[in-house]
């Protein structure tokens, strides 16, 4: 690193922890798609989301994927994706991309094909209604945060079968607004931003309500470390991390106004998915 670049270098930390701010991260084009999302397979490649608007723009690839390096790999979904919002990566490493206003999953094979969808464009309701966001817990199974339409969490087996959900639209203990993003911790415990009444709720893996985590306005979507350690994004615009039991670690502002989407590795490396302006953030330990 030149002098010069030392010298233009931003960090933030929180807590104890310092990061160097990357941005932007990757050498992809995105022409006028937002960036939506971002994720992580257990390679280190990073996929990022990109959103069109289905009746507006033309339709382009809007899964890409990167290498550590920030190199671009492939990319795909152009015919497949609608309204992409938010993507996961699941235990076995499949790419997994919410797609909301077509009301469906759509999961994505090692080789960028279409190996199934839960939900259709042509019968909202059956069984998402405008869903926001993913989140798969260790064993396979998985939560769907069903947010703008029905401001519930519903939750399905390994196999894809809906076991159930919970929540529903107030302000009380349990009750969303819009359940924006949406996280399985290590210990089961499903933690879901609850976007306009600006908090992280904490659910067991039923959906029994255990706690809140208040003053995160407009939270916008959650992770969490092996370790415990959970990170909110808000838009305020801050980045704020807790230890396993909420308690709050530091916070710090990495992006100019707020992230969409995040995502982290084992390293401890941070992505941050920004829609404005439209970039990866990458946050590095030092």
């Amino acid at each position: 690193m030149s002098a010069e670049t030392a010298s233009r270098a931003l960090f933030v930390s929180l807590g104890p922890q310092r990061y160097r701010v990357e941005r932007p991260f990757g050498a992809f084009e995105r022409g006028s798609a937002l960036v939506s999302d971002v994720a992580c397979d257990s390679r280190g490649h990073v996929f990022v989301l990109l959103r069109l608007d289905p009746l507006v723009d033309e339709p382009r690839d809007p899964v890409v994927e990167l290498d550590p390096l920030g190199r671009v790999v492939r990319s795909f979904g152009a015919d497949d994706v609608l309204d992409a919002h938010m993507l996961a990566v699941d235990p076995q490493d499949r790419v997994v991309v919410v797609d909301r206003d077509a009301h469906r999953l759509v999961f994505f094979g090692p080789n960028g094909a279409v190996t199934r969808t839960i939900g259709s464009p042509e019968r909202p309701g059956e069984p998402f209604s405008h869903p926001s966001s993913v989140a798969f817990a260790a064993d396979g199974s998985f939560y769907v945060a069903d947010g703008y339409g029905a401001s519930r969490v519903q939750r399905f087996s390994a196999a894809g079968d809906r076991l159930g959900s919970f929540g529903r639209r107030g302000k009380s203990p349990g009750e969303f607004s819009t359940p924006h993003g949406v996280w399985v911790a290590g210990d089961g415990r499903v933690l879901v931003t609850d976007r306009e009444n600006d908090r992280l709720q904490v659910f067991s893996p039923e959906g029994e309500a255990l706690a809140q985590w208040p003053d995160l306005p407009r939270a916008m979507d959650v992770w969490s470390a092996a370790d415990g350690s959970i990170f909110v994004t808000d838009q305020v615009p801050r980045l704020t991390r807790y230890d396993r039991d909420g308690n709050l670690v530091g916070s710090c502002r990495p992006v100019l106004n707020g992230a969409h989407g995040i995502w982290g590795t084992g390293d401890g490396t941070l992505y941050l998915a920004e829609v404005n302006p439209s970039r990866i953030t990458r946050l590095t330990p030092a």
